[in-house]
């Protein structure tokens, strides 16, 4: 696939590395919209209740977000080694997509419905720590496709074209399920043909990145990489306690404020059915989400020319903060449109301007150990949020109230990104 036109002024390096977002997005519209949907399907036929289903579901989860702890960390601070970054990043893009398509195939296998449910998993969590280590390294190379004066415009329009591309795959994936389910073709053809076409579109938008990146920053060691790796590991967290004080707290701020973003992007579906809407017209309002996604992170993109990357981050902060609060009084579909759409407006620019500041404040030839700890303190660790709003609305019985308490993420997460902002070295 030929790197996209629409990115004038930017080199065929920089629109490669956009494009990747194009692709992985895919998999995460996947993963949050169809792929639970399809799992309860596998689990009735195999005569499990709703409680086993989200049980079975939510500790797979979990494991997977278990081992992306590990894995990311290491396969970082190994791919700093010269010529390791890209031989890293291409053997988990072909575990991932390969694995997105078995998901598909697992459904016509001729196996008994009580081990089909199981392999799904077992292939769901093997995809998902798989996106989520490339992720890892695809972020690390950031310093290398771009210069740090455009790495806040680059990082933007990565996250902006991902929103808007992952729809392409994510309608068609769609279709074919819809037309399952009103018994037009069998149902379990119509997710083999969207798995296979989600691992196709992942892999193909991939191709040019693998064909121009090329590593420039790099570590040089003797011995054994992967010992002396685990070594670093260590000798990099002791450092960030003694030395790296910005990147210290800015890991902090980034834990409280992005677990609360991610609660959100994660729950609101489950948040606007608990609520009694409409799920047809929370999906709908979702996609446009994207949409709105889309047109506000090339914007924060441009505007990171002329604004402080630190500003722009706590602008999106306190607009995640305004939206937890107006959360309490939120009770109709058009009142979760408003908030979707004030989502939509500060998602793109929370997570692309994060991913840009902190490539710029940690050493370039380190990148893919560092952004291997960002991942730990961002995916890997998001769970305080929906812990937080899981207890809260248990102990008072509200849902807006439960969805309320992540202001409290916000505002701590503003405060010590402020103190990370003035904090030396």
């Amino acid at each position: 696939m030929k790197t996209p036109k629409f990115l004038s002024g930017y080199t065929r390096l920089e629109k490669s590395w956009v494009v990747y977002d194009i692709g992985n997005s895919a998999f995460t519209l996947l993963v949050t919209t169809l792929i639970p949907i399809w799992f309860n399907s596998l689990c009735e036929k195999a005569g499990m209740n709703s409680v086993d289903y989200l049980a079975a579901w939510s500790f797979a989860t979990s494991f997977a977000t278990i081992l992306m702890i590990f894995t990311g960390p290491v396969f970082g601070a190994l791919a700093d080694h010269r010529g390791y970054k890209k031989t890293l990043f291409t053997i988990v893009l072909v575990l991932g997509t390969v694995s997105c398509a078995c998901m598909g195939i697992v459904g016509i296998l001729p196996l008994p419905p009580s081990l089909i449910w199981v392999f799904y998993l077992v292939i769901y969590v093997i995809a998902k720590v798989a996106y989520q280590t490339s992720l890892v390294l695809y972020d690390s190379m950031l310093v290398d496709v771009t210069e740090p004066e455009r790495m806040d415009l680059v990082s933007s329009n990565g996250y902006a074209w991902g929103y808007i591309g992952s729809c392409i795959p994510f309608i068609a994936s769609l279709a074919l399920y819809l037309l399952g389910s009103q018994g037009k073709m069998p149902m379990s053809i119509a997710i083999l043909f969207g798995f296979l076409l989600t691992a196709a579109w992942w892999y193909s938008v991939t191709i040019p990145l693998l064909k121009l990146y090329r590593q420039k920053y790099y570590i040089e060691t003797g011995g054994s990489y992967v010992r002396e790796s685990f070594a670093r590991i260590g000798r990099t967290l002791r450092t960030l306690a003694t030395k790296e004080r910005k990147v210290l707290l800015f890991l902090l701020a980034f834990f409280l404020y992005i677990d609360g973003v991610y609660t959100i992007i994660d729950e609101a579906v489950a948040i606007g059915t608990a609520l009694g809407l409409n799920q047809i017209g929370l999906l709908v309002v979702l996609l446009l989400t994207q949409i709105v996604a889309f047109v506000f992170a090339i914007l924060f993109g441009k505007l990171s020319q002329k604004y402080s990357t630190i500003t722009l981050i706590s602008v999106s902060i306190i607009g995640y903060f305004a939206v937890a609060i107006y959360a309490l009084f939120m009770k109709t579909l058009w009142q979760f449109g408003i908030m979707a759409f004030v989502v939509g407006v500060f998602q793109g620019a929370i997570q692309a301007l994060s991913r840009s500041y902190y490539a710029k404040i940690i050493p370039p030839d380190n990148s893919g150990e560092f952004f291997g700890i960002y991942d730990i303190c961002g995916k890997g660790a998001a769970f305080v949020g929906t812990m937080l709003i899981g207890v809260t609305t248990k102990l008072t019985g509200s849902v807006n109230i439960g969805v309320g308490t992540l202001a409290f993420l916000f505002l701590g997460g503003l405060i010590l990104l402020r103190l990370a902002d003035r904090a030396k070295g």
